[in-house]
């Protein structure tokens, strides 16, 4: 799951990323304002105020998809809003419960330490079996996206899966989210709730999975292709994937973190897509997040921190068609592009090791 990144960022990056015409700023029932909001800009690239309809009502509920805006820029796709969303899932009493789970606010109990944390033998010989049955889950539950299918009913897939396993899905009430995996469609960017909305054809998604067992958490996501995808969103799929491996391949001791940021930024860049530098990823283990906060753009403002052997930490960057601006909906927890442009993103577990690195979530 991302880590909402509260550190300054650079805002001549985005100025420099919009080349490209403004996505429903011109006249018209429910097309997106957002070049006004560049003033609202903060420091976390995202907007702080809803994105509303030019009527002034909440986009949730009400949908444009008008092919001479978005579309002629980023592709064929639906703009995709939350719908109804199901009531939570039951867990059974002898699942061990994370931390947080207790909590009336969904926050995490525990030391006021969050890290970084090196792990001894023992620790690590937990977390690989929890990151691999992350990983099994997570590709099962792929396998189930279809048209037709609604989100939820992957949610809930899911759910049984990790129940099946004596796990808990780390999501589940953490700091009350009310799902068991994220599902991202389109331009939804991150945390998209699961709910009733059914998969459509050109549709693609992305599943962000959680689990916990013996007191560790694993973490991994993945987009998926729904159906006939148009070019310009499998091209979209495929460079996150590339950008998630490059960052990757960064990975060793004794090298500074921001090589990640800087190495899949001027990829994704150089390719006319850009990172959603809103979301880092972050250390992971006993926690969900823990620290280091893992930037997937160059931070030049931040201090080095050197990757020591013992360190295990997702990279997880969300790529975007357009904008690297997100913004929160009314639900609390679904980010969706600025200009409705598509999103993906591909994740995975790292540990640092003396001759490298370890991929946990196989």
């Amino acid at each position: 799951m991302f880590k909402v990144t509260t550190l300054s960022c650079i805002l001549q990056r985005s100025i420099k990323r919009m080349t490209f015409p403004a996505v429903g700023v011109s006249e018209g029932p429910n097309r997106y304002y957002f070049l006004q909001r560049i003033g609202c800009y903060n420091s976390r690239h995202f907007v702080t105020t809803p994105l509303m309809s030019s009527k002034g009502s909440d986009i949730e509920g009400s949908v444009d998809n008008d092919e001479d805006g978005y579309r002629s820029l980023y592709g064929a796709y639906e703009l995709v809003v939350p719908q109804k969303v199901s009531a939570l899932l039951k867990v059974p009493s002898h699942i061990q419960l994370p931390n947080y789970v207790p909590t009336p606010d969904g926050r995490p109990l525990g030391p006021a330490k969050k890290g970084p944390f090196i792990r001894t033998k023992e620790e690590l010989d937990i977390m690989r079996d929890t990151c691999i049955l992350t990983k099994q889950i997570l590709r099962k539950t792929i396998r189930e996206v279809k048209v037709g299918v609604t989100t939820d009913e992957l949610d809930k897939y899911a759910h049984h899966l990790i129940i099946e396993n004596n796990a808990y899905p780390s999501s589940l009430l953490y700091k009350k989210f009310p799902k068991s995996i994220c599902t991202s469609v389109n331009n939804v960017a991150c945390h998209g709730i699961p709910d009733s909305r059914k998969l459509l054809d050109g549709d693609i998604i992305t599943i962000d999975l959680m689990v916990y067992k013996n007191g560790f958490h694993g973490d991994c996501a993945e987009t998926a292709l729904v159906g006939n995808v148009d070019e310009k969103g499998k091209c979209l799929v495929k460079t996150a994937k590339q950008c998630l491996d490059l960052g990757i391949n960064q990975c060793g001791p004794n090298v500074p973190f921001e090589y990640i940021g800087k190495c899949i930024e001027d990829y994704a860049n150089d390719l006319n897509y850009s990172v959603v530098g809103a979301f880092a990823g972050h250390g992971i283990g006993r926690n969900v997040h823990e620290l280091p906060e893992i930037y997937h753009y160059e931070r030049p403002d931040v201090k080095k921190q050197l990757m020591i052997p013992g360190m295990t930490f997702t990279v997880e960057p969300v790529i975007s068609q357009g904008m690297d601006l997100v913004t929160l909906l009314s639900d609390g927890w679904t980010y969706v592009t600025v200009d409705g442009s598509r999103a993906a993103q591909f994740e995975d577990m790292i540990l640092i090791t003396n001759q490298g690195f370890e991929v946990l979530t196989l």
